[in-house]
């Protein structure tokens, strides 16, 4: 028996559509969150010359968080190949990203051989890519602070590609620095 509609509960309430953070986010912010083309070129444009840098902070096997599975549409306790990694400028992260991709699925991907290579950069390469709708979020990167780097920011947001058989989840949380270098609004 379903629960009525008043008394249904989101599974994962920290993640939401784009569109339903629209009129709680400035302008400035929805041309960062709602964009779909590489993060990583907009870092770059926005940068006016700074020195871009992935720095891999975390590479390996391990289980996808319950939110992340659900996302992905796979069993929580199932396999993945997880990645973090800080999007810098001039050494100074302004990005916090984390990677998801189940095992079963990576098939001679080689993902694991990007290192301090920017995903974004490989995967807007792949001519088949579909992007999934995006989600928003308010709430900080947890893996960050397990690198000893502030999580605070105004917005993350998290969506799943499609290439080939793979499905891969990315989520980017801005971070504070980026917030005060480019004199963005606080939401």
């Amino acid at each position: 028996m379903t629960p009525p509609a008043s008394r249904q509960v989101q599974i994962f309430p920290r993640w939401r559509p784009v569109s339903a953070a629209r009129p709680a986010m400035s302008a400035p912010w929805w041309q960062w969150v709602a964009s779909t083309d590489s993060l990583t070129a907009r870092l770059t444009a926005a940068g006016e010359g700074k020195s871009f840098r992935v720095r891999l902070l975390r590479q390996g096997v391990g289980w996808p968080l319950p939110d992340e599975a659900q996302a992905l549409g796979i069993r929580p306790k199932c396999y993945a190949w997880l990645r973090e990694v800080a999007l810098s400028l001039d050494d100074t992260p302004w990005v916090v990203a984390r990677s998801v991709a189940p095992l079963t699925q990576l098939k001679g991907q080689r993902l694991e051989r990007l290192g301090e290579r920017s995903l974004g950069s490989w995967l807007f390469q792949q001519p088949d890519l579909v992007r999934g709708p995006l989600e928003v979020t308010r709430h900080s990167a947890n893996f960050a602070s397990l690198h000893d780097l502030n999580s605070e920011g105004p917005w993350g947001r998290r969506s799943v590609f499609q290439h080939g058989g793979l499905s891969l989840l990315v989520q980017e949380h801005f971070l504070r620095a980026m917030v005060d270098e480019l004199d963005l609004p606080s939401r």
